[in-house]
């Protein structure tokens, strides 16, 4: 990879900060997009503005050609056996309450169960839990071991012949735990159950073969991997979405509409209710063609780099703890940590001023916290932008930090 040719495509990244050069280290949260995206974005609100499907005006038609094109790259991205299991939608979260209110309503009642774990995202929490409530089916966890990781024991353990569903991430926004979603996946199945796999901090990262995984159901969002904000994908396998009701209703996604009842279209567009994220997923298709042209074998190799260096680093400041596996191989380009009795969101601060971007809070990952017994913590993401120098500036930072609360204090 050649990282300074990379980092040119970024324009936003060539700025200063406070009077310092900006060290973006946030791409957890969202990625920055590269020239391609933008000028995608650019090109179809200049050239060819349509809505899709509806018109066969010229516009329209290669609007459609644009929106479905996407369809295909995103199938292939993710080695879907067919685009009809390529849902667009507003992004990871949409995509899994979806899941939830649709086949989750369907198909779990009272005395069934989810599993899921204490790693998770707030978006893979509430929509189980609001499933549990409506059909008083239990919501189970599987436990996390001390470095943050999980053990297949566990997991076979809590999944019983009662399991339903099983929704786990595959890369942990906190810990960058990296889960063994195959052999989880095999777990699920031999117990009648389906696997939900929240693929948002995975995606953007490694290469992804939802048919090697065996899962049913895959989610991720298109902001995290250098693509427009407002769009994601909710790959399901077409057993299962054929036998979903949609959600979300109106024009787009009807084949008939009667006076007292209607019909709904094939896959994909049934669960693509009005007018639907045409230049989202055109910019996300630009998106994949940017992160396919670098390779994503050469890109997660990279990030494992970054986060060694970091990990390495960071390990140096006395009263700095790491959280998550210490094994930089088995986890994602991410670190997360506390320094001292600083909170993080004055730590977030101070580095803020040297031009230094990072993540502060609880990560929408609240019961992550308590069982970390944090209150909350901060976070450095890398992504292929990303360089050993802005390593040492946040060590630099970092250690500029220490010292100035311990003056003050």
């Amino acid at each position: 990879m050649n990282v300074e040719e990379i980092r040119r495509q970024f324009p936003i990244l060539d700025q200063e900060v406070n009077g310092q050069p900006l060290v973006y280290l946030d791409s957890a949260a969202t990625s920055q997009k590269p020239l391609s995206v933008i000028q995608a974005l650019d090109e179809y609100y200049k050239g060819y503005n349509s809505n899709v499907h509806r018109g066969v005006h010229t516009l329209g038609t290669r609007a459609t050609d644009g929106y479905e094109g996407a369809r295909e790259k995103v199938r292939k991205f993710i080695n879907a056996a067919s685009s009809e299991e390529v849902i667009f939608m507003r992004g990871t979260t949409t995509a899994i309450n979806t899941i939830a209110q649709s086949y989750g309503q369907d198909n779990v009642k009272e005395g069934d169960e989810i599993v899921i774990t204490h790693m998770e995202h707030h978006s893979n929490i509430i929509p189980w839990q609001q499933l549990a409530k409506r059909t008083g089916a239990t919501l189970k966890y599987v436990p996390l071991q001390e470095d943050g990781t999980l053990s297949l024991d566990d997991v076979r353990e809590t999944i019983t012949s009662n399991t339903k569903i099983v929704s786990i991430m595959m890369v942990s926004n906190v810990l960058g735990t990296m889960n063994p979603i195959k052999e989880i996946t095999q777990i699920a199945h031999e117990n009648g159950a389906v696997m939900v796999v929240d693929g948002a901090q995975a995606a953007p990262h490694m290469k992804v073969d939802v048919q090697d995984l065996d899962c049913d159901f895959f989610a991720f969002s298109g902001h995290k991997m250098a693509g427009p904000t407002g769009i994601g994908v909710l790959y399901g396998k077409k057993k299962h979405l054929n036998a979903m009701e949609p959600v979300e209703f109106g024009g787009e996604m009807i084949d008939f509409v009667g006076l007292q009842d209607s019909t709904w279209k094939e896959l994909p567009w049934k669960f693509e209710g009005g007018t639907p994220i045409i230049a989202g997923a055109i910019g996300l298709g630009a998106a994949i063609d940017f992160l396919n042209e670098i390779g994503l074998d050469e890109i997660e190799k990279y990030e494992h780099h970054l986060a060694a260096y970091a990990m390495e680093k960071m390990s140096e400041i006395d009263g700095l703890t790491i959280y998550g596996p210490k094994d930089p191989s088995k986890r994602a380009g991410l670190v997360t940590f506390n320094l001292d009795d600083v909170h993080p969101h004055d730590l977030a601060t101070v580095l803020d001023a040297d031009g230094i971007a990072i993540r502060a809070g609880h990560h929408c990952a609240q019961p992550l916290m308590k069982w970390l017994n944090v209150s909350s913590t901060a976070r450095a993401s890398f992504y292929l932008y990303n360089t050993e120098e802005d390593i040492d500036r946040l060590v630099s930072g970092l250690v500029k930090t220490k010292e100035y609360f311990s003056d003050v204090f």
